[in-house]
């Protein structure tokens, strides 16, 4: 199990992000490169920020999913953010742009454990276990300027730079899938005002991103920490994302997902 005490230096940092979070006064990500010395105690401040947003956990986002970002951050391996329960928002849904800070836009697949997980369940667990949406995920940080440039202990610190997660109808995941194998095959197409940006595969987060879910759910139980019946997770972005702007957002999935719809205004 990894450290979990709080240094002086790690509380004073989580209060700093807490404060920017709350008036969207952006960080200068060069005051903070020497502030945590590793991924541990990135965590630790993100637990303190976490406490902080005094807020139920609804879930959370795992980041890093691909080996594209992961080289543009220099990691080996995924990470994750805990994300209150109020991010999670049902498409259709409409957001003020002003509600973040300097927001992308990513098409994931969102699943919501049905019970508790368990470090011990296998990828079929997990399939038998969830529930799957389609999704949209707004990352954002409290730095500024900081995609793609944020060094990844900062990214952790930050809860992985959470933003919203806007997600679509959910099914028992082991009845839209036919397989575990299955779920690395969906496709989906994003789209902005009725033109298409981007298009991916589910088999750009780790292969499967049921495998993300595995990840997640055993990184928490070695800090100690279980993910619980009826929290989301966000489990990683088929696309390399775009900034968010004004307008109409739609991600379309096939497999029978659907999609998930999202209006953004400057009010």
């Amino acid at each position: 199990m990894t450290t979990t005490t709080t240094t002086e230096t790690e509380t004073q940092f989580a209060q700093q992000l807490f404060d920017a979070y709350q008036t969207q006064h952006a960080l200068t990500m060069a005051d903070f490169a020497a502030v945590v010395s590793d991924e541990d105690a990135a965590y630790r401040v993100q637990a303190q920020l976490t406490a902080l947003k005094n807020q139920p956990v609804g879930g959370y986002k795992v980041s890093l999913t691909s080996a594209e970002t992961q080289k543009m951050f220099a990691a080996h391996a995924p990470l994750y953010g805990a994300q209150v329960a109020d991010h999670f928002l049902a498409a259709p849904t409409t957001v003020c742009r002003g509600q973040l800070m300097d927001p992308l836009v990513e098409v994931e697949l969102v699943f919501k454990a049905k019970e508790n997980l368990a470090a011990s369940d296998s990828l079929t667990d997990l399939w038998h276990k969830t529930t799957v949406a389609p999704g949209l995920e707004l990352p954002d940080s409290r730095f500024a300027d900081w995609f793609p440039d944020l060094p990844k202990n900062l990214v952790v610190a930050d809860a992985a730079v959470g933003g919203l997660v806007v997600y679509g109808t959910e099914h028992d995941t082991d009845q839209q899938f036919a397989s575990v194998e299955d779920v690395a095959t969906p496709h989906c197409k994003l789209s902005h005002d009725g033109e298409e940006l981007k298009t991916g595969v589910a088999s750009e987060v780790l292969g499967n991103p049921l495998k993300s879910l595995h990840w997640l759910v055993g990184k928490l139980a070695e800090q100690g920490k279980t993910l619980t019946a009826g929290q989301r997770v966000s489990s990683g972005t088929f696309v390399l994302p775009p900034h968010l702007t004004a307008g109409h957002w739609q991600a379309d999935f096939d497999h029978d997902l659907g999609s998930v719809q999202l209006a953004v205004t400057n009010d």
